[in-house]
């Protein structure tokens, strides 16, 4: 096995020359925006506001609903129209908090105005609290859980998810050419809460450009390196990362932080910069608009709560009417049916695309080809998994590692067979994962 890489793996088509070349671009959020109280894994956030009342940008509109939530903000200045319900992007109708834009962007107080070098560790683990910052590319886990494991003497290495090995998204390769010092600054802030550890820049071989820009931003630290990639999809799934980066493995039963590891994408590290040296809390994040039915593809810097058919219209709206829109990109993202739905902390991308491809395709039988298990960076069977997991047979799933399935989606991609193994292994383990958790609290 190559160094610096993982067994398995594919290398579909990237499409990232559709908007790797845009420079970020600040978009109008227009009148309404709608903020839904859960963004994060955890219990929702709980509403402080009322309706009628005036609210400034950053301005805390709901607070942390437990110790694994986070907090929300609002990213406009306004008048809270009401709480109701409104569809998010995964189709779902989920409480919202509505707040109709004045259009002054009146900016409220900052969440603090120490140094960082006047600050302790629980200060700093509480702005990032404060701040709402959860993962950023897509799972949605509050930070300040993750900078807080039992045993941080026990944390070695701090990695940066640079990878962004899913096709077609282009907003951190923007943020690390566009903001290197804001991401090379909050590795650092990190590497404070974990003295011995070191830092790492992770990042995929096919993005020499920001390989040579971090490499010239970390030179002054004797703790921050930057960790060149093979490119590779899902170089950037969490087990991979750290497995490619340290050689430890770690398993469904595993956190990161059993491996000595502590894992954060990149928009999520300069949001720490940016709670604790500037005291912001997160209100917005850099989205990809793109696909071949987008006319002028972009990397947006978004508003929470503004609407994604806002953004389609900033990039030119549709230049053809596309068959699918997905949310996030098109290994690990999801379908949408409306486009009047809210950005989240979590949103990555909206990749609209003219031909719905897997749709084009009817599954056959398995023909026992073996290459599902060929590319599975699990080291699983595929066909197998998604057999049982198709007649609902969860004991032989679990027998057969299903958890252990990171959900790539790798498999699908090479079945000659056309079977949607991915989606039906995924129903599997949510089914799986939902009666673990009803056993335990018997």
């Amino acid at each position: 096995m190559a160094r610096f890489t993982f067994a398995g793996g594919i290398h579909p088509y990237d499409g990232k020359d559709l908007s790797k070349d845009k420079p970020i671009k600040e978009v109008d959020p227009g009148k309404t925006l709608y903020f839904p109280l859960s963004q994060h894994i955890g219990a929702p956030a709980t509403p402080i506001v009322e309706k009628g009342q005036r609210v400034l940008v950053g301005e805390k509109i709901a607070e942390a609903g437990g110790f694994v939530s986070a907090p929300i903000h609002s990213s406009v200045s306004g008048t809270v129209k009401g709480i109701e319900d409104h569809r998010n992007a995964t189709g779902d109708m989920v409480p919202c908090i509505v707040i109709e834009n004045d259009e002054q962007y009146e900016e409220g107080l900052p969440l603090h105005q120490k140094l960082f070098e006047d600050m302790t560790r629980e200060e700093v683990i509480g702005y990032v609290k404060e701040a709402g910052i959860i993962g950023m590319g897509g799972a949605g886990f509050p930070t300040h859980v993750k900078l807080s494991p039992k045993d941080p003497s026990a944390i070695d290495c701090v990695i940066v998810n640079c990878a962004e090995c899913e096709p077609y998204l282009t907003s951190d390769y923007r943020k690390m050419l566009e903001e290197p010092e804001k991401l090379v600054r909050g590795l650092a802030i990190e590497l404070s809460l974990f003295p011995g550890a070191n830092g790492y820049l992770a990042i995929e071989d096919n993005k020499p450009d920001c390989i040579r820009v971090l490499r010239e931003k970390a030179r002054k630290f004797d703790n921050i390196f930057v960790r060149p990639l093979k490119t590779k999809f899902p170089q950037g799934s969490e087990r991979q990362l750290i497995y490619a980066v340290t050689g430890r493995s770690i398993n469904s039963k595993k956190l990161p932080a059993d491996a000595g590891c502590i894992v954060n994408n990149v928009d999520t590290v300069i949001a720490i910069h940016n709670a604790v040296d500037v005291g912001k809390p997160l209100y917005e994040r850099i989205v990809t608009v793109t696909g071949d039915a987008i006319a002028n593809p972009q990397n947006f810097k978004v508003r929470t709560g503004t609407l994604y058919s806002t953004l389609v219209e900033a990039a030119g709206g549709f230049k053809s009417e596309p068959e699918k829109i997905i949310s996030g990109g098109p290994m690990m993202g999801f379908a949408m049916f409306d486009i009047e739905v809210p950005v989240a902390k979590s949103s990555s991308a909206l990749l609209c695309m003219t031909k719905d491809e897997v749709a084009a395709n009817s599954p056959s039988p398995c023909i026992n080809c073996g290459r599902c298990t060929e590319v599975c960076p699990s080291r699983l069977v595929p066909a197998k998994l998604a057999d049982v997991a198709e007649r609902f047979d969860e004991e032989s799933f679990l027998a057969n590692y299903g958890l252990e399935c990171v959900e790539c989606g790798s498999c699908s991609y090479v079945c000659p067979a056309k079977k949607q193994l991915a989606q039906a292994i995924k129903t599997m383990r949510k089914t799986a994962l939902a009666n673990a958790r009803k056993r335990a609290q018997k």
